[in-house]
């Protein structure tokens, strides 16, 4: 069996992609987006996200670092898997799980081949990051099970959908993000949930499976599918917690998704169309404009120029 890659410590990693990607990410996986808000922080700088990413792991993922040059926070969405950190007791991890290692502290993550990990990573610089983490509880070492995972996983989707347009902000916002995200950590307990706790951590689940796949989803029976659950359920828990149907706000967020690309891009509607997964770009324009109040070709309008 082939050695596991270690990825040693670099303080200042070269611009080059292929290095970067060689020191600082993992190479078993099946499926990646990573953004990159501050590779290099300011001298002085509180703290900032250097990196971050979400990783699909493959069946045979596997790390193991002496050294890494951020203190890093992970986040499991799915699977299951096992970490070590600094050298102590194995744990296994799941849905929910978050945990934190420091720069100098020796770390083993490894997936479960039958039912692989998806995780999100966020990697912070700065003067104040062991204190930030301290206070999140999460000093380096620590390996916690949120009772809320939906609501944490949703946040980090944000914070990795945001760290993707490369904006002026782009670094600011992601860090407001990852301090929303410690925030909850902190705050979510590790108490048992009554009745309607599980019920809205079911719900927050299911939307934010919802958000995640919004464009390739075509029906309130995929969505329900994919969630593990029945569609009649599923449009209870909608009708409860969001005053809504799970169709109307697939739909929604499938509009949402088109005028973020009629907005930031040249494409044509029909494009648009096409990116949410409609093959009809008449019936795209009705729903456009049952939600918007406006027809796709309008949106052009609010172009950036230049």
């Amino acid at each position: 069996m082939p050695r596991p890659r270690r990825i040693a410590a670099d303080p200042a990693p070269a611009d080059s992609p292929a290095r970067v990607r060689s020191q600082l990410l993992a190479s078993r996986v099946a499926g990646s987006r990573y953004i990159f808000p501050n590779l290099a922080p300011r001298a002085g700088e509180r703290w900032t996200v250097a990196l971050a990413g979400r990783e699909e792991c493959a069946a045979d993922y596997l790390v193991e670092r002496e050294r890494y040059p951020f203190h890093s926070v992970e986040v499991v969405a799915a699977g299951r898997g096992s970490v070590r950190l600094g050298g102590g007791k194995g744990h296994a991890i799941g849905p929910g799980s978050v945990f934190c290692y420091a720069p100098d502290m020796p770390c083993r993550i490894e997936s479960d081949a039958a039912d692989p990990l998806v995780k999100f990573f966020f990697a912070l610089a700065g003067r104040d990051v062991a204190r930030v983490l301290r206070e999140a509880g999460l000093a380096p070492g620590a390996v916690r099970r949120v009772s809320a995972p939906a609501e944490i996983v949703g946040i980090a989707e944000n914070a990795i959908l945001e760290g993707a347009r490369h904006t002026a902000r782009t670094a600011e916002i992601c860090a407001k993000w990852v301090e929303l995200l410690l925030l909850k950590v902190r705050d979510a307990g590790d108490a048992r949930r009554t009745g309607r706790e599980r019920a809205r951590e079911n719900f927050l689940r299911c939307r934010s499976l919802i958000e995640t796949n919004a464009a390739h989803l075509s029906s309130l029976e995929e969505a329900a599918r994919l969630a593990g659950i029945d569609a009649a359920s599923m449009c209870r828990l909608f009708r409860r917690f969001q005053g809504t149907s799970p169709y109307r706000y697939l739909m929604r967020r499938k509009m949402a998704l088109a005028a973020e690309f009629l907005m930031e891009s040249d494409g044509m509607v029909k494009e648009a169309a096409a990116q949410v997964g409609f093959a009809d770009p008449y019936h795209f324009t009705r729903c456009f404009k049952s939600v918007h109040g406006i027809a796709p070709s309008a949106v052009r309008r609010y172009r950036p120029r230049g």
